[in-house]
């Protein structure tokens, strides 16, 4: 079920991105933005993985190199259902962790050197446990895909001046102004929705499959409060979502907060605190 709502949603952003393509380009935007739609989602499907290793140097590890972690996660994945995941560890002192690969048999879960320092057992098996929910619930996939077509979207917008659409075509000028500002900024809303909206469901599912939602509580505070005094090195906004905290920290409500990849910490140590009862 949560693999065809994943796909469903892949689907709407597709249609949303060749939608925008043919308001502002007519028949021809259309077709170059289903060309872009599919090229971008390809290539987010099969190598997205392989492109944020790379970028935070991961490191593949096997049972000899990290004995505890390894038993960590395969205990855990007992408890899910799920195959074992491949672990890589992220040569970074900031605590933080994240999971990628297009499905449970590509799965991956990394997490930094700074995550096994700086928490203790209980805390970094609430983590994995958030992590292998979102692999249960295919949200790599979803994440990486609404970052890829939020993103083309905005650069579509910004040939949006290139396109006249066709010449039978009437059009209203300041309609297709608006559009390019507010298209982009709607599908940035659409994408840090989902992506908030899941790590609620994560942190549920990480409670769940641990039986102690304390854990996760009180990994999450530390998380946050490292994610504010050790920066993560190559850290970027576009893989900002992807991580259990974000790597450049949480704030309080503002407008800004509508653009936020993560609920509030606060928020999120409020609803694991409601699962006790």
């Amino acid at each position: 079920m949560e693999q065809l709502k994943t796909y469903i949603l892949m689907i709407g952003m597709t249609l949303l991105f060749v939608w925008f393509g043919g308001m502002i380009g007519g028949q021809g935007g259309m077709i170059i933005a289903l060309v872009v739609a599919i090229g971008m989602n390809f290539y987010a499907y099969y190598y997205s993985d392989t492109q944020v290793l790379s970028h935070y140097h991961a490191i593949p590890i096997e049972r000899d190199d990290a004995k505890g972690l390894y038993k960590i996660v395969e205990r855990l994945t007992q408890r899910a259902g799920l195959p074992m995941p491949k672990l890589y560890i992220i040569p970074d002192s900031q605590p933080n962790a994240f999971a990628t690969g297009r499905d449970y048999d590509h799965a991956v879960v990394a997490v930094t050197q700074g995550l096994l320092d700086l928490l203790d057992e209980h805390e970094v098996e609430a983590v994995i446990a958030h992590e292998l929910s979102h692999i249960k619930h295919y949200d790599m996939l979803i994440g990486t895909v609404t970052a890829t077509l939020a993103g083309a979207i905005a650069l579509l917008a910004n040939f949006g001046f290139y396109f006249r659409g066709d010449q039978n075509r009437s059009s209203n000028p300041m309609i297709m102004l608006v559009l390019m500002i507010l298209m982009p900024i709607a599908a940035t809303v659409i994408q840090m929705t989902v992506s908030r909206s899941r790590e609620f469901m994560a942190d549920e599912g990480a409670a769940r499959m641990t039986a102690h939602p304390e854990w996760l509580q009180s990994g999450l505070s530390k998380l946050d409060h490292y994610a504010h005094t050790i920066p993560l090195s190559n850290a970027q906004p576009q893989t900002a979502h992807l991580f259990i905290v974000n790597p450049f920290g949480s704030g309080g409500f503002s407008l800004q907060s509508l653009f936020r990849t993560h609920p509030t910490t606060q928020e999120r140590i409020d609803r694991l605190e409601q699962l006790k009862n």
